[in-house]
Parts: structure tokens; C-alpha cells; sequence
């Protein structure tokens, strides 16, 4: 219903702008706008591919363990069915700590990590190799909720 909505509204803007002589506005925004994606996506490329990087060596130098350490009672309080120990809490952490501190762009990777570790939780889970509650696939865990909830707060 909305990619309907939307081509609807492309199409109606084209279609008034070629009425008015101004088809090639419409033709230079649509080729300004792809160029300004283009660098956008390889800004972000490579500001991710830095934080990535620092946060693999954080984590092999064991900062991110003793990060873990610190603020675990937050991370069990919020996350009670995730065995300790689990990879997932160390991305978590991760991604909370880089939050706390103003790094939107260094939380997204690690939140991108924690929500693929809920989910081998969960899978973990189905096949009852790990105890707590179940949920079908393809439908978000308590934890998964709460991350996100998290995130975007």
C-alpha cells in the first residue's frame, strides 16, 4: 500500500512538473539527489569500517570484557533470560556503553551484532539447547524488544 502511495506521488509530481516546462528541475534534483547518496553511503562506509575496526580491537584487548563486568548488573537486570557468558551480552554492552557516551555511529555495528546473537539465542532455544521462553521464528524475543526499545529511546 505505501510503495503504491509513493509511486503515486512520484508520479503525479512528474507529471505536473513536465505541465509546466520544469521536467528538467525534476531531471538535475533526481541526479543531484543520487550523487549526494552515493557519498552519503561511502561517509558512511568508511566511518563505520573505523569503528568496526576500533571495536574488534577493543574486544581483543578485553576492554569490552571488563566494560561487561561493570555494567552487568544493568545487563541482567534488563536482560534476565540471557545465560551469562553469552556472546550477546558482550555486544549489548558494547553497543549501550558507545550509546552512553554520544557514539551513535559506533552503537549501530554492535547493535547489528547483538540483535544477530539474540537471535542464535533464540535458534538456541528452539532447539531447546538453551532454557527460557520460546517464541516462533520470525517473531522478535522479549530481549530482541527490549534492545530495540532501548535503541530507540
Amino acid at each position: 500500500m505505501l510503495n503504491k502511495l509513493w509511486a503515486g506521488m512520484l508520479l503525479v509530481g512528474i507529471a505536473y512538473a513536465a505541465l509546466n516546462g520544469r521536467a528538467g528541475d525534476v531531471t538535475l534534483a533526481a541526479l543531484d539527489a543520487s550523487k549526494e547518496a552515493v557519498s552519503l553511503c561511502i561517509t558512511m562506509v568508511g566511518v563505520m569500517s573505523f569503528w568496526m575496526g576500533l571495536m574488534e580491537i577493543a574486544r581483543e584487548a578485553g576492554v569490552i570484557e571488563k566494560l561487561s563486568h561493570g555494567i552487568q548488573p544493568l545487563i541482567h537486570f534488563l536482560f534476565p533470560h540471557i545465560p551469562k557468558g553469552h556472546p550477546a551480552i558482550a555486544s549489548i554492552t558494547l553497543n549501550m556503553t558507545a550509546n552512553f557516551l554520544g557514539l551513535g555511529w559506533a552503537a549501530t555495528p554492535a547493535g547489528l551484532k547483538a540483535m544477530e546473537e539474540l537471535e542464535k539465542l533464540e535458534e538456541e532455544r528452539r532447539g531447546r539447547r538453551i532454557s527460557g521462553p520460546v517464541r516462533k521464528r520470525g517473531v522478535a524475543s522479549n530481549e530482541m524488544c527490549t534492545f530495540l526499545i532501548i535503541n530507540i529511546s
